[in-house]
Protein backbone atom coordinates (compact mmCIF):
# COMPACT_ATOMS: atom_id res chain seq x y z
CA UNK A 1 0.00 0.00 0.00
CA UNK A 2 1.54 3.18 -1.16
CA UNK A 3 2.22 6.34 1.23
CA UNK A 4 -0.78 8.41 1.38
CA UNK A 5 0.72 12.12 1.01
CA UNK A 6 -2.35 13.82 0.98
CA UNK A 7 -1.11 16.87 3.40
CA UNK A 8 -3.41 17.28 6.49
CA UNK A 9 -6.14 19.86 7.40
CA UNK A 10 -4.91 22.88 8.58
CA UNK A 11 -7.24 23.66 11.00
CA UNK A 12 -7.42 23.72 14.23
CA UNK A 13 -10.07 21.21 16.56
CA UNK A 14 -12.53 23.35 18.29
CA UNK A 15 -12.86 22.99 21.52
CA UNK A 16 -9.53 20.82 21.42
CA UNK A 17 -7.75 21.76 24.96
CA UNK A 18 -4.91 21.66 24.87
CA UNK A 19 -5.01 23.21 21.38
CA UNK A 20 -4.58 20.14 18.99
CA UNK A 21 -4.62 20.21 14.89
CA UNK A 22 -7.50 18.44 13.23
CA UNK A 23 -6.76 15.09 12.52
CA UNK A 24 -8.46 14.83 9.21
CA UNK A 25 -7.06 14.60 5.35
CA UNK A 26 -7.19 18.03 3.73
CA UNK A 27 -9.68 17.54 0.83
CA UNK A 28 -8.93 17.85 -2.58
CA UNK A 29 -8.20 21.85 -3.70
CA UNK A 30 -8.52 23.22 -0.41
CA UNK A 31 -6.31 23.58 3.05
CA UNK A 32 -8.91 21.87 4.74
CA UNK A 33 -10.70 18.88 5.27
CA UNK A 34 -14.33 18.78 4.15
CA UNK A 35 -15.46 19.42 8.09
CA UNK A 36 -13.68 22.77 7.93
CA UNK A 37 -14.12 23.83 4.14
CA UNK A 38 -16.68 26.21 3.49
CA UNK A 39 -19.78 25.51 1.06
CA UNK A 40 -21.43 27.79 -1.24
CA UNK A 41 -24.16 29.92 -0.09
CA UNK A 42 -23.18 29.48 3.50
CA UNK A 43 -23.05 33.58 3.97
CA UNK A 44 -24.83 35.44 6.14
CA UNK A 45 -28.72 36.33 4.12
CA UNK A 46 -30.72 39.39 3.86
CA UNK A 47 -34.24 37.68 4.46
CA UNK A 48 -36.38 40.91 5.50
CA UNK A 49 -37.87 38.61 7.90
CA UNK A 50 -35.20 37.66 9.96
CA UNK A 51 -33.94 41.39 9.72
CA UNK A 52 -36.81 42.61 11.16
CA UNK A 53 -36.91 40.45 13.63
CA UNK A 54 -33.42 41.22 14.55
CA UNK A 55 -33.97 44.92 14.58
CA UNK A 56 -36.87 44.35 16.80
CA UNK A 57 -34.96 42.76 19.44
CA UNK A 58 -32.31 45.10 18.96
CA UNK A 59 -34.07 48.48 19.48
CA UNK A 60 -35.84 46.53 22.84
CA UNK A 61 -32.64 45.95 24.26
CA UNK A 62 -30.55 49.34 23.31
CA UNK A 63 -33.41 51.35 24.22
CA UNK A 64 -33.89 52.74 27.71
CA UNK A 65 -36.78 51.44 28.86
CA UNK A 66 -37.66 49.15 26.52
CA UNK A 67 -38.71 45.54 26.83
CA UNK A 68 -35.93 43.18 26.44
CA UNK A 69 -36.51 40.45 24.07
CA UNK A 70 -34.06 37.56 24.46
CA UNK A 71 -31.88 35.62 21.94
CA UNK A 72 -28.89 37.56 19.72
CA UNK A 73 -26.92 39.08 22.61
CA UNK A 74 -23.70 37.15 24.46
CA UNK A 75 -20.73 37.73 26.82
CA UNK A 76 -17.76 37.84 24.51
CA UNK A 77 -15.41 35.23 25.49
CA UNK A 78 -12.90 38.60 25.37
CA UNK A 79 -13.92 39.50 28.96
CA UNK A 80 -16.98 39.95 31.24
CA UNK A 81 -19.34 43.29 30.13
CA UNK A 82 -17.62 42.95 26.13
CA UNK A 83 -21.24 41.83 25.42
CA UNK A 84 -21.90 40.57 21.59
CA UNK A 85 -24.70 41.44 19.82
CA UNK A 86 -25.70 39.44 16.79
CA UNK A 87 -28.68 41.10 16.14
CA UNK A 88 -27.17 44.49 16.30
CA UNK A 89 -25.23 43.03 13.69
CA UNK A 90 -27.70 41.12 11.32
CA UNK A 91 -29.09 45.05 12.24
CA UNK A 92 -26.33 46.95 10.27
CA UNK A 93 -25.57 44.37 7.58
CA UNK A 94 -28.24 45.72 5.07
CA UNK A 95 -26.57 49.30 5.63
CA UNK A 96 -23.66 48.30 4.68
CA UNK A 97 -24.02 46.35 1.60
CA UNK A 98 -24.58 49.38 -1.23
CA UNK A 99 -21.27 50.54 -0.16
CA UNK A 100 -19.94 46.43 -0.81
CA UNK A 101 -22.25 45.63 -3.89
CA UNK A 102 -22.84 49.08 -6.10
CA UNK A 103 -20.23 51.74 -4.66
CA UNK A 104 -17.45 49.46 -4.26
CA UNK A 105 -18.33 46.89 -5.78
CA UNK A 106 -15.92 44.56 -3.45
CA UNK A 107 -15.13 40.47 -5.17
CA UNK A 108 -14.22 38.37 -2.67
CA UNK A 109 -11.74 35.74 -3.91
CA UNK A 110 -10.01 32.50 -1.81
CA UNK A 111 -13.08 32.32 0.94
CA UNK A 112 -12.26 28.81 0.73
CA UNK A 113 -9.29 29.72 3.02
CA UNK A 114 -11.08 30.82 6.16
CA UNK A 115 -12.09 27.96 7.89
CA UNK A 116 -16.00 27.16 8.74
CA UNK A 117 -14.68 25.99 12.77
CA UNK A 118 -11.92 26.54 14.82
CA UNK A 119 -9.58 29.88 15.97
CA UNK A 120 -7.82 31.46 12.59
CA UNK A 121 -5.82 34.88 12.40
CA UNK A 122 -6.96 37.01 9.16
CA UNK A 123 -3.69 39.49 8.61
CA UNK A 124 -4.16 41.77 6.02
CA UNK A 125 -2.52 44.90 4.71
CA UNK A 126 -4.40 48.25 6.20
CA UNK A 127 -4.60 51.48 3.94
CA UNK A 128 -7.16 53.89 3.38
CA UNK A 129 -7.08 57.12 5.54
CA UNK A 130 -10.16 55.46 7.32
CA UNK A 131 -10.50 51.86 8.45
CA UNK A 132 -13.02 51.14 5.19
CA UNK A 133 -11.21 47.98 5.02
CA UNK A 134 -11.80 46.17 8.12
CA UNK A 135 -15.56 47.54 7.93
CA UNK A 136 -15.35 45.87 4.54
CA UNK A 137 -13.23 43.02 5.64
CA UNK A 138 -16.16 42.23 8.29
CA UNK A 139 -18.61 42.72 5.52
CA UNK A 140 -17.18 40.29 3.25
CA UNK A 141 -16.64 37.59 6.18
CA UNK A 142 -20.56 37.60 7.11
CA UNK A 143 -21.82 37.72 3.33
CA UNK A 144 -19.67 35.46 2.28
CA UNK A 145 -18.65 33.20 4.32
CA UNK A 146 -21.59 33.62 7.81
CA UNK A 147 -19.07 33.95 10.78
CA UNK A 148 -18.56 36.97 12.68
CA UNK A 149 -14.74 38.46 11.99
CA UNK A 150 -13.64 39.97 15.51
CA UNK A 151 -11.56 43.30 14.25
CA UNK A 152 -9.13 44.04 16.66
CA UNK A 153 -9.07 48.14 16.82
CA UNK A 154 -7.19 50.81 18.04
CA UNK A 155 -7.48 52.61 22.03
CA UNK A 156 -8.57 55.33 19.70
CA UNK A 157 -11.96 54.10 18.96
CA UNK A 158 -12.44 53.10 22.09
CA UNK A 159 -11.34 56.70 23.80
CA UNK A 160 -15.06 58.30 22.36
CA UNK A 161 -17.66 58.03 24.57
CA UNK A 162 -20.33 55.34 23.75
CA UNK A 163 -18.79 54.51 20.47
CA UNK A 164 -16.34 52.03 21.96
CA UNK A 165 -19.25 50.25 23.47
CA UNK A 166 -20.66 50.25 19.92
CA UNK A 167 -17.76 49.05 18.13
CA UNK A 168 -17.23 46.41 20.80
CA UNK A 169 -21.45 45.16 20.52
CA UNK A 170 -20.96 45.06 16.76
CA UNK A 171 -18.20 42.20 17.31
CA UNK A 172 -15.28 43.87 17.31
CA UNK A 173 -12.35 43.74 20.05
CA UNK A 174 -9.95 46.30 21.45
CA UNK A 175 -5.93 45.60 19.91
CA UNK A 176 -4.80 43.84 23.19
CA UNK A 177 -3.15 40.64 23.40
CA UNK A 178 -4.63 39.27 26.22
CA UNK A 179 -8.13 39.98 24.07
CA UNK A 180 -7.09 38.60 20.90
CA UNK A 181 -6.00 34.92 22.92
CA UNK A 182 -9.37 34.84 24.67
CA UNK A 183 -11.02 34.95 21.44
CA UNK A 184 -8.92 32.87 19.39
CA UNK A 185 -9.18 30.58 22.58
CA UNK A 186 -13.04 30.71 22.68
CA UNK A 187 -12.60 29.46 18.48
CA UNK A 188 -13.28 32.99 17.39
CA UNK A 189 -12.28 34.47 14.16
CA UNK A 190 -9.79 37.62 14.50
CA UNK A 191 -8.87 40.31 11.59
CA UNK A 192 -5.57 42.30 12.45
CA UNK A 193 -4.17 44.82 10.10
CA UNK A 194 -0.21 44.73 11.51
CA UNK A 195 0.82 47.74 10.04
CA UNK A 196 -1.24 49.78 12.27
CA UNK A 197 -1.49 53.06 11.97
CA UNK A 198 1.33 53.08 9.76
CA UNK A 199 -0.39 51.39 6.92
CA UNK A 200 -3.35 53.89 6.88
CA UNK A 201 -1.49 56.83 7.08
CA UNK A 202 0.91 56.02 4.03
CA UNK A 203 0.98 58.28 1.34
CA UNK A 204 -0.37 57.90 -2.14
CA UNK A 205 3.28 57.71 -3.47
CA UNK A 206 3.70 54.42 -0.87
CA UNK A 207 0.25 52.75 -1.85
CA UNK A 208 0.23 48.95 -1.81
CA UNK A 209 3.49 49.01 -0.59
CA UNK A 210 3.16 47.11 2.84
CA UNK A 211 4.72 49.03 5.98
CA UNK A 212 6.82 47.28 8.98
CA UNK A 213 4.44 44.55 10.23
CA UNK A 214 5.35 46.41 14.41
CA UNK A 215 7.44 43.44 16.55
CA UNK A 216 5.15 40.46 15.11
CA UNK A 217 2.97 40.31 18.38
CA UNK A 218 -0.22 39.00 16.15
CA UNK A 219 2.39 35.87 15.42
CA UNK A 220 3.02 35.33 18.94
CA UNK A 221 -0.44 35.16 19.27
CA UNK A 222 -1.13 32.47 16.64
CA UNK A 223 1.66 30.57 18.13
CA UNK A 224 -0.02 30.80 21.74
CA UNK A 225 -3.25 29.59 20.75
CA UNK A 226 -2.10 27.18 17.92
CA UNK A 227 -4.56 29.33 15.09
CA UNK A 228 -3.76 29.54 11.36
CA UNK A 229 -2.32 33.04 10.22
CA UNK A 230 -4.47 33.97 6.72
CA UNK A 231 -2.84 36.11 4.76
CA UNK A 232 -5.06 38.85 3.15
CA UNK A 233 -4.73 41.56 0.81
CA UNK A 234 -7.72 44.72 0.38
CA UNK A 235 -7.14 46.18 -2.79
CA UNK A 236 -9.28 49.59 -3.27
CA UNK A 237 -8.74 51.40 -0.44
CA UNK A 238 -5.68 53.57 -1.69
CA UNK A 239 -7.96 54.99 -4.38
CA UNK A 240 -11.18 55.51 -2.36
CA UNK A 241 -9.33 57.76 0.01
CA UNK A 242 -5.97 58.68 -1.97
CA UNK A 243 -3.74 60.50 0.23
CA UNK A 244 -1.54 63.33 -0.82
CA UNK A 245 -0.53 64.45 2.50
CA UNK A 246 -0.48 64.74 6.20
CA UNK A 247 -0.60 68.01 8.25
CA UNK A 248 1.29 66.33 11.28
CA UNK A 249 1.71 69.47 13.61
CA UNK A 250 -2.30 69.96 13.50
CA UNK A 251 -2.56 66.33 14.02
CA UNK A 252 -0.49 66.27 16.77
CA UNK A 253 -2.31 69.44 18.61
CA UNK A 254 -5.83 67.23 17.91
CA UNK A 255 -3.63 64.16 19.50
CA UNK A 256 -4.37 62.16 16.20
CA UNK A 257 -2.26 59.94 14.15
CA UNK A 258 -2.48 62.10 10.98
CA UNK A 259 -4.48 64.85 9.39
CA UNK A 260 -5.48 63.52 5.80
CA UNK A 261 -5.36 65.94 3.03
CA UNK A 262 -6.91 64.31 -0.11
CA UNK A 263 -7.79 65.85 -3.66
CA UNK A 264 -11.09 66.60 -1.77
CA UNK A 265 -10.48 67.16 1.42
CA UNK A 266 -10.50 69.07 3.55
CA UNK A 267 -11.04 71.25 0.07
CA UNK A 268 -15.01 70.46 -0.16
CA UNK A 269 -15.44 69.98 3.36
CA UNK A 270 -18.00 67.66 4.64
CA UNK A 271 -18.41 66.12 0.87
CA UNK A 272 -14.73 65.54 1.02
CA UNK A 273 -15.30 62.67 3.27
CA UNK A 274 -17.29 60.92 0.81
CA UNK A 275 -14.89 58.07 -0.92
CA UNK A 276 -14.23 57.96 -4.69
CA UNK A 277 -15.96 54.50 -6.41
CA UNK A 278 -13.11 52.36 -6.57
CA UNK A 279 -13.23 48.70 -7.11
CA UNK A 280 -12.04 46.81 -4.52
CA UNK A 281 -11.00 43.30 -4.22
CA UNK A 282 -10.50 40.91 -0.94
CA UNK A 283 -8.42 37.95 -1.44
CA UNK A 284 -7.85 35.16 1.24
CA UNK A 285 -4.74 33.53 0.81
CA UNK A 286 -3.46 30.03 1.91
CA UNK A 287 -3.58 29.64 5.94
CA UNK A 288 -0.32 29.42 7.42
CA UNK A 289 0.12 26.91 10.56
CA UNK A 290 1.12 27.19 13.65
CA UNK A 291 -0.11 24.47 16.10
CA UNK A 292 2.94 22.90 15.04
CA UNK A 293 5.20 24.68 17.19
CA UNK A 294 3.41 24.84 20.24
CA UNK A 295 2.51 27.26 22.83
CA UNK A 296 6.19 27.97 24.21
CA UNK A 297 7.48 29.00 20.85
CA UNK A 298 5.90 32.40 21.36
CA UNK A 299 8.71 32.93 23.72
CA UNK A 300 11.35 32.51 20.71
CA UNK A 301 12.00 35.95 19.10
CA UNK A 302 14.00 34.52 16.28
CA UNK A 303 11.05 32.03 15.32
CA UNK A 304 8.31 35.05 15.89
CA UNK A 305 10.38 36.83 13.38
CA UNK A 306 10.84 34.74 11.07
CA UNK A 307 7.26 33.95 10.52
CA UNK A 308 6.66 37.59 10.59
CA UNK A 309 8.25 38.38 7.87
CA UNK A 310 7.34 35.22 5.99
CA UNK A 311 3.65 36.22 6.40
CA UNK A 312 4.37 40.00 4.81
CA UNK A 313 5.78 38.63 2.22
CA UNK A 314 3.16 36.56 1.46
CA UNK A 315 0.68 39.59 2.09
CA UNK A 316 2.92 41.81 -0.40
CA UNK A 317 3.01 39.36 -2.57
CA UNK A 318 -1.17 38.61 -2.44
CA UNK A 319 -1.56 42.51 -2.70
CA UNK A 320 0.44 42.99 -6.03
CA UNK A 321 -0.98 39.79 -7.46
CA UNK A 322 -4.57 40.90 -6.80
CA UNK A 323 -3.53 44.59 -7.93
CA UNK A 324 -2.70 43.10 -11.60
CA UNK A 325 -5.70 40.78 -12.23
CA UNK A 326 -8.08 43.72 -10.76
CA UNK A 327 -7.18 45.85 -13.18
CA UNK A 328 -8.45 49.51 -13.74
CA UNK A 329 -9.17 51.04 -10.14
CA UNK A 330 -12.54 52.34 -11.23
CA UNK A 331 -13.60 49.90 -13.89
Amino acid sequence: MGHDKTPACRAVKAGATPTRACTRRAAHGSPYCRAHTITPGSGAGTDFEEWRAAALRTIAKHTPGGKHTPGGRKESPNGPGNAFDEDLVRMLLPGALPLYTLWWRVEVRGIENVPTAGPALIAANHSGMLPADGAMLKVAMLKEHGRNLWMLAADLAFRIPAFGEFVRAAGNARADHAEAVGLLRANELVGVFPEGYKGIGKGWSERYRLQRFGRGGFVRVGLETGAPIIPTAIVGAEEAYPMIGNLGSLAKRLRLPYFPITPTWPLLGPLGAIPLPSKWVIAFGEPVPTVDYGPEAAADARLVDEITRDVRARVQSLVYETLARRGGAFS
